[in-house]
């Protein structure tokens, strides 16, 4: 029996992570102010928003063609930099900022994941956070400025990505990968099963 996945993120890395997995989610975005909320550490930050954007989703499936079962997962990224918590930098001279200021160290991504099972009218809800340690290059100025130029780390957690541009310049990780693109799918998968979904139950049928 194939089970219904309800994205409720934007960030189209997450939906490629899904597909290429065997999942076609639907995508439905929640809209949520993320400079609202505050946390004291990356792990609080990150599993607040997702839980905020997965409810917020929720609640917006109430009486829509999507209702009825399904299952929904809400997610959030954040860049720990020794004790710093860094999301999307949002314009160039952050970028720059962040980037002079990772090269050559050490983070800790961390990805929350807020997971919705909706079956029968029964609502069942877990929270978890995953962590991947990320070793970034000692990249040059010039190199920021031509990262800057792609558009790419603007508006991504931490102001790089392992999946595009930005791979060239992260040298190794510890943990999961998947989760550093913003989406750990085998944390996904346990969740799930605790919550008596079957991860194989999300595969899109074969022809």
């Amino acid at each position: 029996m194939t089970v219904r996945l309800v994205l409720a993120s934007a960030s189209p890395a997450r939906l490629s992570t899904l597909r290429a997995a065997g999942v076609e989610p639907v995508v439905h975005v929640s809209g949520v102010d993320e400079s609202v909320v505050a946390a004291a550490d990356a792990a609080g930050l990150a599993t607040e928003l997702a839980r905020l954007k997965g409810e917020a989703v929720l609640a917006e499936l109430a009486g829509t063609a999507h209702a009825g079962n399904f299952v929904l997962v809400g997610c959030d990224s954040v860049l720990d930099l020794d004790g710093t918590l860094c999301g999307k930098p949002g314009t160039d001279a952050a970028v720059v900022e962040r980037w002079r200021a990772m090269r050559g160290r050490s983070g800790v991504l961390v990805t929350g994941h807020h997971v919705v099972a909706v079956r029968g009218g029964r609502v069942d809800r877990l929270t978890r956070a995953a962590s991947t340690v990320v070793h970034f290059a000692d990249v040059t100025d010039a190199e920021i400025d031509a990262y800057v130029a792609t558009g790419e780390p603007q508006q991504v957690a931490g102001a790089f990505t392992i999946d595009g541009f930005g791979a060239a310049f992260v040298t190794g990780v510890e943990g999961d990968p998947h989760n550093v693109v913003g989406l750990s799918v085998p944390l996904l998968r346990t969740m799930l099963a605790e919550l008596g979904v079957r991860w194989t139950d999300l595969w899109r049928p074969t022809p």
